[in-house]
């Protein structure tokens, strides 16, 4: 499975050689995913059922040797390994290797590893699920009580048609690159869509701007081979010859290729993207899954509050009574009181199969405690636990009773346990979102 160059590039420099061992040994180390995460990601495939966010989590893989987020000491790391490699390289009998064949094969992995990785964020953007619609809970939380990225990633949620437009370009600067013609296109794309997405991290604090300035490197060092051709051809009005290097490939490595290429295509991007259509419509990965109490979806005031058998009044500044209770679609009932909360600042993208895992909805957001629950029908019983990363340990164990279908009565055990009773009433709220804002609004 040779392959045979029918053209020969201009001869390459000492100085070129030195600076493409060490760009080949750093973006081949990045490209694979040297990484445990690697191995827990793939060996938690159930590769007969294959989900969107299996696929994703494949697609954002890279280079870690530090646990936890995206991190630039990993570059570092790889920094030294590519310099040490690079210097051994340059002592070794293979320094003197056809390097236009090398260049051509190094530029086939980035393009291929940067197009799997902008369509793995553009199919969940095309089909809006990375920044969904705010929940109740969101849209019954003060202001100040979210994070500057809570805040960006709800703008985007409101603007579905805007969030799927982001996608499709996306999805368009992946698909240019798995072809070498449109290779420099799709690079250029990347550049402007994913320098704006670096930038937007950086202004709103968000947890991204590593994965982004990866992804920024990889179309950098893709451009590269077009960019002085067309510096000279647009700026200086100079002709421009182009690169005509142009492997030959037999029958069988053409068949091989031609195979491998449509395996990718069709996993990442056809497969993936009915996979998210299907998610989008039955298991949107940033709220749990699991429903909640039958038809009690909304936000309640807290009419009547007891602990210890206590009356507890309103007060605005009591750390203990609540105030609003929401009760979301699915298994999520959030509390807003006094108390105080320490937010979950997790703020990249994580896809979880679980709901225990699904953080989005208080991720980044103050001013309630968010607790999943399980619904205990026979006994109608509700048990509740902390979602907060920082309150895990926190349960409480409650009886609920409905007198009517706006009134919830909830009695039993808190976080402390003290026995309270709780008497909520829905409030029939109206959200401008939710409604027409082209007319005029009747609240």
């Amino acid at each position: 499975m040779s392959n045979i160059n029918t053209t020969k590039g201009p001869d390459w420099t000492s100085t070129e050689k030195a600076i493409f061992r060490f760009l080949f040994i750093y973006f081949i180390l990045q490209a694979i995913p040297v990484s445990t995460d690697f191995f827990k990601t793939v060996s938690g495939f159930n590769w007969l059922k294959v989900s969107y966010g299996d696929i994703f989590n494949l697609s954002r893989l890279s280079a870690k040797f530090i646990p936890g987020p995206d991190n630039f000491l990993n570059w570092a790391i790889i920094l030294v390994i590519a310099l040490l490699g690079s210097v051994l390289w340059s002592r070794s009998t293979y320094k003197n290797v056809d390097y236009d064949k090398l260049y051509y094969w190094l530029r086939v992995v980035v393009r291929y590893r940067l197009a799997i990785g902008i369509i793995g964020y553009g199919f969940i953007k095309f089909f809006p699920l990375q920044a969904p619609f705010p929940s109740i809970s969101n849209l019954n939380t003060s202001y100040g009580d979210f994070t500057d990225w809570k805040i960006f990633s709800m703008s985007l949620g409101i603007t579905t048609g805007y969030e799927a437009f982001l996608g499709g370009i996306e999805i368009l600067a992946g698909l240019l690159l798995f072809f070498r013609q449109t290779a420099t296109i799709g690079a250029i794309i990347i550049l402007i869509f994913t320098g704006n997405v670096f930038i937007s991290n950086l202004a709103y604090q968000g947890g991204e701007y590593v994965y982004a300035s990866y992804l920024i490197s990889f179309a950098l060092f893709v451009l590269w081979f077009d960019a002085q051709r067309i510096y000279k051809l647009i700026s200086l009005e100079q002709p421009t010859e182009p690169n005509r290097f142009k492997p030959f490939f037999t029958v069988q490595t053409q068949k091989i290729r031609l195979i491998l290429k449509s395996v990718i295509i069709f996993f990442f991007v056809f497969l993936y993207g009915f996979k998210t259509y299907s998610g989008l419509h039955n298991d949107p990965y940033q709220f749990p899954k699991a429903g909640g109490l039958a038809g009690a979806a909304g936000i309640y005031d807290v009419s009547e509050f007891k602990i210890n058998g206590q009356v507890r009044p309103y007060n605005p500044a009591d750390p203990i009574r609540w105030k609003d209770v929401v009760f979301e679609r699915w298994a999520t009932i959030s509390i807003r009181s006094n108390r105080r909360v320490r937010i979950d600042s997790a703020n990249y993208e994580q896809l979880f199969a679980q709901d225990k895992d699904r953080n989005y909805e208080l991720a980044g957001s103050g001013g309630r405690h968010y607790y999943s629950y399980v619904i205990d029908t026979a006994h109608k019983t509700l048990l509740l636990e902390n979602k907060n990363v920082h309150y895990k340990t926190e349960r409480l164990t409650l009886s609920y009773s409905r007198p009517d279908t706006s009134t919830i009565v909830l009695s039993g055990i808190n976080e402390k346990r003290d026995t309270i009773h709780v008497v909520l009433n829905r409030i029939d709220k109206k959200y401008p979102l939710k409604m027409s804002r082209r007319k005029a609004l009747k609240l």
